[in-house]
């Protein structure tokens, strides 16, 4: 079996800190969103490789950091792209890469921004025993926030309907963004074929109910989109759970250090009062009352109370 982590994202909506960063490796606990999921991959063997879908502005920092980390079954495919208006949209990009790299195998497609908190490999299981096209899917509890998902209906455990993003959904049962393919299922050509939508995944998936069954994985455990800053912020409220990192080359000096917290390498915080909050290497916070933020590196801020805010680098806020 083959895997697909994407990451060819540019995440506008976190802009200023994923600017020029991938969303995928900002860190979350002792960890980072996308190691998670590379981790399990790497140790299942099942997968013999593993392809991180990227695009070429960020291709040289996955191509340093799956070498920092010592990954033996990853390898880039690399979008001819540079900015989100030169995106191919998932399917379009998905099937370039199984014609550019080859695949003949079942596959298993996961979103590189997702932070689960099922283990993969209880997926595969779950897939195995089916050998059908299956999809891990999640009551978000709403009907309103189904609305930004592709929304399923079930009979027993196999979808009979899905609905993507759609206005009024039927229920609040979505898909996340992680799918098992058997081989003869990667029918992502044939279905562009058919001048359908190339963009969101789900609509591959409304395509392919209609030609074969499609089963859900339903789970409970804890599951983050991380595409907001909200959303990024609860993630990591959710890996530290109420606990603090400091970095040991930081410093702190007079500071109150609330819960989940963390400050990074070489940061310097003086008289400041900071909760829910990460603060990136080499930031200078002084005098400072930070919450609900992220601060990049390089950030020098004085005399501030700071709120729900995203600090780009190099800024100079007092």
């Amino acid at each position: 079996m083959h895997a697909v982590v994407l990451a060819g994202g540019y995440a506008t909506r976190m802009w200023p800190i994923t600017r020029h960063r991938p969303k995928m490796l900002l860190p979350v606990g002792e960890t980072t969103v996308i190691d998670q999921i590379l981790t399990e991959l790497e140790a299942d063997d099942r997968i013999e490789q593993i392809y991180l879908s990227t695009n070429e502005n960020f291709a040289d920092e996955f191509e340093k950091h799956i070498e920092a980390e010592g990954y033996e079954k990853v390898s880039l495919s690399v979008e001819d792209t540079t900015e989100e208006s030169e995106k191919f949209g998932v399917i379009g990009a998905m099937a370039q890469l199984v014609d550019r790299e080859g695949v003949d195998d079942d596959l298993l497609v996961v979103a590189g921004d997702n932070l689960i908190g099922f283990a993969l490999s209880d997926f595969l299981d779950y897939f195995e025993n089916r050998a059908q096209p299956t999809l891990a899917a999640y009551d978000v509890g709403s009907r309103e926030k189904a609305t930004s998902y592709g929304v399923l209906a079930l009979d027993g455990e196999e979808i009979v309907e899905f609905q993507e993003k759609p206005d009024k959904p039927k229920s609040s049962l979505v898909s996340i963004a992680c799918y098992a393919f058997p081989a003869d299922s990667i029918r992502f050509s044939e279905y562009l074929a058919g001048d359908n939508n190339p963009d969101e995944p789900g609509w591959f998936i409304e395509w392919l109910i209609e030609q074969e069954s499609v089963f859900a994985y339903s789970f409970d455990e804890p599951w983050f989109d991380i595409g907001t800053p909200e959303s990024y912020l609860e993630a990591v409220q959710w890996a530290l759970d109420g606990d603090s990192i400091v970095s040991p080359s930081a410093s702190t000096n007079g500071c109150e250090i609330g819960e989940n917290v963390h400050v990074m390498a070489n940061a310097d915080l003086s008289d400041v009062t900071i909760e829910d909050a990460i603060v990136f290497p080499d930031a200078r916070l002084e005098h400072v009352v930070l919450s609900d933020s992220v601060v990049d590196e390089h950030v020098s801020i004085e005399d501030t109370v700071l709120e729900n805010a995203l600090v780009g680098p190099y800024t100079r806020l007092s």
